[in-house]
Formats: structure tokens, C-alpha cells, sequence
């Protein structure tokens, strides 16, 4: 059920948080944007980037599904070869890539997937310009690539500069979108991987400092191992900051469950860590904090045919506490 009077939200990231969130929060707005990273080279999108010199199509996908109501096709997008020529490639990546070299229009292939799809709202690649993501270490020596970022022992490196090779700039329609926005949700993700890439592109900062929109961090459930090791709640929110500016959050929303033994066991890889935060810190922040159980607790079916999917962290959020919580804060 919708409120007759409800915001105008654009959610900032890409992949499973992005996807999580979406999934609930169209069934509690009447407009949603999601605005996407655009530098994953991982399985299949690698793939495709690679031998079509097209744009990537994973995330893009994962938040076109999310958004949609028509199971059918929903399921048809989310399908995985898992033998032949196609093996590992979902069928909505194959689609979006075929439509982009028709028409030389990664937006147009976009546009033409949420009509298939019957989407609720817009999805907006943050950039069209092909680039990658590139980490140099203080030594000077640079990884290339979001998916080899996104899980590299950074031994010793704490907050790694992080930029995009060409640089990206920000599409005319996701800038329209931040400006036009009542709340720009930075959704939780592999904060190097998938928040960095999006977040770093040229022209965001400035709309996200000039928007009257609230800006809202959800935070992650679970550090990643080698890279956010001991990381608190506000670490992270330092971190979405050295990216978009201090002082920019509003708003960061925070998990305070304790998973069961059950999730422990079957959920949470090696090295993970439920993040952990400090009260007397949050309360002196610029920011206002919330702290919500945040732990869902279906169960995670991983994808056959996916190839990377043993590297996808399988915790969950409940976008459904997230979604009642950003309209508790839209509406006082």
C-alpha cells in the first residue's frame, strides 16, 4: 500500500544492496530512481564488456528486477545459462547488451528493458562514459578493475584513493534526478566495490551538496574481510563522506540485531564480521543515527549458473525496515 502524499527517492549504488532495497521500497513511493554503478567487470558483465565493448549491464539489470512486478519476466531477466556458449551469462545482461549495440544507446537499452519489465520508477546508469575503476596504493602501485577491487587484501591500506580511468561524468538524467529528489538513499554495498565507483564519478559531489534533498546512508550488516576489518558504523559513514564531501549525511541507519548461530553458520563467509558501533560517537556526528534490526532473515538461494557466486556475501537486509524508516523520516 502507497501513501497518497510519499517522496521522491532516488537510491544511489548497484548490485544485491541496491536490488534488496528496491525489491520493498516500490511498494511504499510513487516515484523511485535508481541510479547505478557502472563499473562492474565481474562474471558475466566482465565478460560481455570485454567481447562486445559494451557498458555493463549487471547492476543495471539487477535494479531493473527489482523494481518490476511481472514475475514472468522477471524470472526470464534473472535467467543463467549454465551450459553452452552462453554458460554464466543471465539472459537480461544478453538482452541490454544486444539492444545497446542496435542502437549504440545504453539508455535507450535501458528504457526499452523497464518497458518489457513494467518497472515502478526510473533506472538511471550514473554514468555512460566507459571507465574503470582504479585503486592506487600509497606506494604508488595501482589495481585495475571493480571486481578485483572489490575483493583485494588491502594490507595496511586504510581508505585507498579510488578513482575512474578515463574519468566518468555524471549523466544529465541522474543529475536531474538528485536535484529533483525529497531523499537520496546511498544504499548499503562492497563500499570499494560498488559505493566507491558510483560515488566518485565527476559532477555527483556537487549535486549531492546542492540538493535539497536529505541524504541517507544505510550502512553494511557485515565488514569485509581484508579491506573494512574493525571498521565501525561511523567509519563507514567517514568513508561515504571522503567521497561526497563532509558533512553531506543527514542520515545514517544502522543494523543493532545480533544474527542467529543458524545465519552465523550458513550466512556469513570467513572473516566477516557484524559491524559493530559506538554510541557516545554517533550521538557527537553531524548526522542524526538510527538503529534499527536490520537482519533478514529468509533464506538466500544462490543463482545456478552464476558463476561468482560464491563470492557474493549472502546477508541480507529487511528492505522492508529500511522502507518504514525513510518514510518515518519523510514524514516526521
Amino acid at each position: 500500500m502507497q501513501e497518497n502524499d510519499s517522496p521522491n527517492i532516488v537510491v544511489v549504488g548497484g548490485g544485491t544492496g541496491s536490488f534488496t532495497l528496491l525489491s520493498s521500497l516500490k511498494y511504499y513511493v510513487k516515484e523511485i530512481t535508481a541510479l547505478v554503478n557502472m563499473a562492474d567487470d565481474g562474471g558475466s558483465t566482465g565478460a560481455l564488456r570485454d567481447e562486445l565493448g559494451v557498458l555493463p549491464p549487471g547492476d543495471v539489470r539487477q535494479c531493473l528486477v527489482a523494481l518490476s512486478d511481472s514475475t514472468k519476466v522477471r524470472d526470464l531477466f534473472n535467467y543463467r545459462f549454465d551450459e553452452g556458449t552462453f554458460k554464466g551469462h543471465s539472459f537480461g545482461n544478453l538482452f541490454l547488451s544486444t539492444v545497446e549495440k542496435m542502437t549504440n544507446n545504453f539508455e535507450e537499452a535501458v528504457q526499452i528493458a523497464s518497458e518489457a519489465l513494467q518497472i515502478h520508477g526510473k533506472v538511471i546508469p550514473v554514468t555512460t562514459d566507459n571507465a574503470q575503476l582504479v585503486l592506487r596504493e600509497s606506494n604508488g602501485h595501482e589495481i585495475r578493475g571493480e571486481h578485483k577491487i572489490g575483493h583485494l587484501r588491502l594490507l595496511g591500506e586504510r581508505r585507498p584513493h579510488i578513482y575512474l580511468e578515463p574519468e566518468a561524468t555524471l549523466t544529465q538524467s541522474g543529475k536531474e534526478a538528485i536535484k529533483c529528489a525529497d531523499m537520496v538513499v546511498i544504499a548499503p554495498g562492497n563500499l570499494y566495490g560498488s559505493l566507491a565507483p558510483a560515488l566518485v564519478i565527476k559532477g555527483i559531489k556537487e549535486a549531492l551538496q546542492k540538493t535539497s534533498a536529505k541524504i541517507i546512508y544505510v550502512c553494511n550488516l557485515v565488514t569485509k574481510p581484508h579491506q573494512t576489518d574493525g571498521f565501525m558504523v561511523h567509519d563507514y559513514a567517514s568513508e561515504i563522506e571522503r567521497f561526497i564531501g563532509a558533512g553531506v549525511l543527514d542520515y545514517v541507519i544502522y543494523n543493532t540485531d545480533e544474527p542467529t548461530s543458524h545465519l552465523m553458520e550458513k550466512y556469513i563467509h570467513a572473516g566477516e564480521k557484524i559491524i559493530e558501533f559506538d554510541l557516545e560517537v554517533l550521538e557527537g556526528m553531524h548526522y542524526k543515527s538510527i538503529g534499527l534490526p536490520l537482519i533478514a532473515q529468509e533464506i538466500v538461494k544462490p543463482v545456478k549458473g552464476d558463476t561468482i557466486a560464491h563470492e557474493r556475501s549472502l546477508i541480507r537486509h529487511d528492505g522492508r525496515a529500511i522502507s518504514r524508516q525513510l518514510m518515518s523520516i519523510y514524514f516526521g
